[in-house]
């Protein structure tokens, strides 16, 4: 990990819950916001240590989450892209990390201080809402998650998660704005090796390789994790075949 110093009012607006602001009510957080660059694989939390109170947010890189069970086996909870907060416990809860959070890319994860948050929130109480509705979007998908577990097919689950990806804007770009489209499909913008995927809608390695040997003619797996969609339509219907 290495401190790169405060951050710009630039790198403030490239978070989420700030990019429409004005740079007037941005100006007072940046002595309290920190950047620092992880580089790939380097651990940025570790699940169960304490953590300072302080709000956390990704400007670059991708982030993944990951929980432990008591048997070892770990789950890849949500993988986090440029501009998405993380880490709620540590400005909210109870300061005790859930899961622990590993650098996929070189990643830059800029930090502000909880007092110096609060302040900009009484200034400006629409970014508490913005919050808000970051982590009620969080909740809702874990109800999903949660809910998909217990009831839904392999497939079903399979299908979701590469939507859920879709909906998250995970596509590769030309323009970083404007989503772009291969002659086969739509790639996401993020890779999702087998073993990866398995462990986020919790089935084996082998079961994940033959769910996606159906999805043959409808979704494009590459190696190491590339995924390409060629048609949406097709793919929502394999969560409706009665198996």
């Amino acid at each position: 990990m290495i401190l790169k110093g405060f951050s710009s009012i630039a790198q403030l607006k490239q978070i989420s819950i700030f990019q429409d602001l004005a740079t007037t009510q941005l100006e007072s957080l940046v002595p309290y916001s920190y950047v620092r660059e992880y580089q790939q694989g380097e651990i940025v939390m570790q699940e169960g240590d304490r953590t300072p109170k302080q709000l956390h947010a990704l400007i670059t890189g991708r982030l993944e989450i990951k929980k432990t069970a008591s048997s070892a086996k770990e789950t890849v909870v949500r993988l986090i892209r440029s501009g998405e907060l993380f880490a709620a416990p540590a400005i909210f809860g109870n300061g005790i990390s859930p899961a622990t959070v590993i650098s996929k890319l070189t990643s830059q994860v800029l930090t502000i201080e909880r007092e110096a948050l609060l302040q900009a929130i009484s200034q400006s109480p629409e970014i508490s809402l913005r919050i808000l509705e970051v982590f009620n979007q969080r909740l809702q998908q874990l109800h999903n998650t949660v809910h998909g577990l217990i009831s839904e097919r392999a497939m079903v689950r399979l299908v979701r998660l590469i939507q859920y990806y879709r909906a998250q804007g995970m596509f590769s770009y030309a323009d970083g704005d404007s989503t772009y489209s291969l002659t086969e499909g739509d790639r996401l913008n993020i890779k999702l090796p087998y073993y990866q995927i398995a462990r986020s809608i919790g089935i084996t390695y082998e079961e994940c390789v033959r769910l996606f040997k159906k999805l043959k003619g409808v979704v494009i797996y590459q190696r190491g994790g590339t995924i390409i969609v060629k048609d949406w339509e097709k793919l929502e219907a394999f969560t409706k075949i009665i198996p």
